[in-house]
Formats: C-alpha cells, sequence, structure tokens
C-alpha cells in the first residue's frame, strides 16, 4: 500500500471555527461567509473489515436528517451478482436498512436494473428477495415497470443525442440513498463509485449508446442531474484498483464512507483508490480533472474543489487514513 491510509475532526473544526469567530464583533450573513468561505461537504470516513459496524459508526459521524417519516427509495449497486466489490454486500444492505427503519423511515424501496444480466436473476443470486422479507423492504425492478413510469430529459445541454429516461420512482423520491462501491471500471468509465450508479437507473437500451460514445463519462455526470441522493454510502472494505465493474485486481480498502455531496464522495473515493495503488487511468489524472468529476462540477452537482471537501473521522486509525486522503486531494 503505497500510502498510510492526521486532521482536523468535526469537533476540532468547530472548536477552531468558534475561537477564531469569538475574535470578531456582531457580524451580518454576509460578512460571516467571508470569514467562513464556501460551504464544506461533510464526507464521513471510517476504517474497518466489518462492514455493519461501519455502515452505523459512518451515520453517526454524518448524522443525516429529515428522514423521519419519509418513503425512502434504495438505489444499490446490482450491476451483477458477482461478489463485492462487483456489487453490493448484503452485509452492507441489511445494515443501511436496519438504520433507516431506527431513524423512522416511512417504508423502504429498493429499486434497480442489472446489466448485461437480468435483474430478476441477479436479486435472485443475491438473496434480496429473501433480504427484503426479513428487513421489510419492497424490491421494484426497472426492467419491469411500463412506459408511463419513465421521466424523459431533454437532449438540449447534455452529451445525450436523443435525451434519456430515469425512473419516476426515483425522480420523485422524498427521500434516496445509493450505495456504492470502492472500484475501477475497465470499460471507459475509469471509476465506478456514486455517480456511475445512475446508469442502472436508465433504460438498458440507451446504455448502449453511452458505451459506444467518447463522451461516456460526460453523459455518466450528466444523468445524476435527473434525480438528488440525500445519502450515499460507499464501502470500501475491498476495492478493484484495476478491472472492474464486476471483476477485478482486489485490494483490501478497509475504509466506509458516507456522504451527500457526490462529487465530494467520488472524490474521496478516486482518493482512495490512488492511496492503494490503482491504475494508470486513476493514478495519472488529478482527481478534479477525471471527466466524470469534472462534468459533474459543471452542472452543479456537488463541491467544485478539494479544499471544500471536510473528511470527517472519530478515532486515530480513521484520522490517519484521512490526512493521507487529504494530501493527495490537494494535489487536485
Amino acid at each position: 500500500m503505497p500510502h498510510s491510509c492526521h486532521g482536523v475532526n468535526r469537533r476540532d473544526f468547530v472548536r477552531t471555527v468558534s475561537a477564531g469567530l469569538a475574535a470578531f464583533p456582531i457580524l451580518g450573513a454576509g460578512d460571516l461567509a467571508q470569514i467562513m468561505g464556501p460551504r464544506r461537504s461533510g464526507v464521513a470516513l471510517v476504517r474497518t473489515t466489518d462492514r455493519k459496524r461501519g455502515v452505523t459508526e459512518v451515520l453517526k459521524l454524518l448524522n443525516p436528517r429529515g428522514l423521519s417519516g419519509k418513503k425512502v427509495v434504495i438505489k444499490p449497486n446490482f450491476n451483477s451478482a458477482d461478489a463485492t466489490p462487483g456489487s453490493t454486500h448484503n452485509d452492507t444492505l441489511a445494515q443501511i436498512v436496519t438504520e433507516l427503519h431506527e431513524r423512522g423511515a416511512r417504508s423502504i424501496t429498493l429499486g434497480e436494473s442489472s446489466g448485461p444480466p437480468r435483474t430478476h436473476g441477479v436479486m435472485e443470486q443475491k438473496g434480496t428477495f429473501d433480504l427484503a422479507r426479513d428487513l421489510k423492504f419492497d424490491v421494484v425492478d426497472y426492467e419491469q415497470i411500463p412506459e408511463s413510469d419513465w421521466v424523459a430529459f431533454p437532449a438540449a445541454g447534455t452529451n445525450w443525442p436523443d435525451g434519456f429516461h430515469l425512473p419516476r420512482l426515483i425522480v420523485d423520491s422524498e427521500y434516496t440513498v445509493t450505495t456504492c462501491c470502492l472500484k475501477t471500471h475497465g470499460a471507459g468509465g475509469v471509476f465506478t463509485l456514486s455517480l456511475k450508479l445512475a446508469v442502472g437507473l436508465t433504460p438498458k437500451p440507451i446504455r448502449r449508446t453511452m458505451h459506444r460514445s467518447p463522451d461516456m463519462r460526460r453523459m455518466i455526470a450528466e444523468l445524476n442531474t435527473g434525480y438528488k441522493p440525500s445519502l450515499i454510502v460507499l464501502d470500501g472494505v475491498a476495492a478493484f484498483t484495476d478491472g472492474g465493474p464486476s471483476r477485478g485486481e482486489l485490494k483490501a480498502g478497509n475504509v466506509m464512507i458516507a456522504g451527500d455531496d457526490r462529487v465530494a464522495v467520488d472524490a474521496v473515493g478516486v482518493a482512495m483508490l490512488k492511496s492503494l495503488g490503482a491504475n494508470q487511468a486513476i493514478m495519472g489524472r488529478p482527481i478534479f480533472q477525471q471527466e466524470q468529476i469534472a462534468r459533474a462540477v459543471e452542472v452543479k452537482l456537488g463541491v467544485s474543489s478539494p479544499d471544500a471537501i471536510e473528511i470527517v473521522t472519530g478515532d486515530a486509525e480513521s484520522r490517519a487514513c484521512a490526512d493521507t486522503l487529504r494530501g493527495i486531494l490537494a494535489q487536485g
């Protein structure tokens, strides 16, 4: 491992900012914004090999709000049924569902479209229907929904020649949770983290258009303009540092990451891949020059620079890892 995966945690950050502000007289909102600088996006990070503990701990750090009473839609990574990080681990999914129930979710629906394999078969292989029965959530196979359940987005201003479609379930969702894996993408995407999850929300025929296009990575970012997750959980306990999305060079990442900003989460995820020593497509380009991230910044999906990301940790080992990632992020 090329880098060791200490920095300012949330408590220290608040203490430091509060001490600094105490030196100023009462200020207006504009003055305060000048002192504080642009809004920072918090990304929680926990070093762990235990996925269930990792989910619980990152959610404690992130403390997501506005969940109680909401109908929640989950978008997992079920591109295939291959072992994690080829697909979302059942321990990760089960603990997310458990946490959502404990935080007062009114209902939980998992929606997905796999590819190329049939979605129903992937879900059967992964035991999703049994998990849904045991943990009390619904399952929607986007391959099976009627045409009226798709929302059309126009081509204008995008690299999609005929526009694109997303399921009404996720477009109109009250509270969306996405859960991704830590991995490279060998078929043109470079990496597949939270932004690329959106591909699994499209009708299968238009994915062929995307995979043939030289603008594939920009198109991935543009799909994300059609919906907004309230919570993103990135399982980095295992990682593919080359190959992917289904199989690849496997390394231990031993992290769980969470946030509500797709650009910030993906930037931290790419930094983690760099810390593990990934392929040239990852190692040879600054993070914010990766096309998925650069286009996501252009269409205002999240933070626009590394210094707007605040990595929040709760223990010494996680802080040491966060320090390494901050150094990588600082390089662009």
